[in-house]
């Protein structure tokens, strides 16, 4: 495997392991709003996008060289032409068609990673988001309705006591 090669597949196997560690049920969303809010991401987030887009375009651009090879070493006319000078020339164009459908996979699965990587950052921050705000609703409802009630009760002794002083003015 060349150095680029090598080099995505590591890409590949981090951006997996980021992804088991991001779906592990134990920890919470709040936890990884902690994580991503200290101050370093703060700093990385300006080049983040950019950074984004580069490793996107490099991952598109290896995908489609590793497509172009595949279609390369995979066409009839070429292997069965070359088949017939040498032997060993067979075995040697599979093996190089094996090499580029295997880049052509990691290069692929990478770069759907690399997406659903960034999506999936996306919507656990926008989970922990969503869960502070309905802690801060629920406190919202309660003391509603504890004023609520509050209210009803006055309301009620309102309506005694105007009862009663009706009922008085009767007698």
């Amino acid at each position: 495997m060349t150095l680029q090669w090598a080099a995505v597949a590591t890409f590949l196997y981090a951006e997996i392991g980021l992804i088991l560690i991001f779906c592990l049920p134990f920890i919470p969303p709040q936890r990884w709003q902690k994580i991503f809010s200290f101050n370093v991401w703060g700093k990385i987030a300006t080049f983040w996008n950019k950074a984004f887009l580069t490793i996107i375009i490099l991952l598109i651009v290896l995908f489609l060289d590793a497509v172009r090879e595949v279609r390369k070493y995979s066409s009839v006319h070429t292997i069965e032409r070359t088949s017939t000078s040498r032997p060993d020339v067979y075995e040697h164009t599979q093996m190089k068609l094996f090499r580029s459908q295997r880049n052509l996979y990691i290069s692929g699965f990478s770069l759907f990673f690399w997406l659903v990587l960034r999506r999936l950052v996306t919507l656990i921050t926008q989970l922990a988001k969503e869960l502070s705000n309905k802690g801060v609703l629920k406190t919202q409802a309660e003391n509603t309705n504890k004023a609520a009630k509050k209210f009803m009760e006055e309301n009620e002794k309102l309506k005694r006591f105007l009862s009663a002083k009706v009922h008085c003015r009767k007698l």
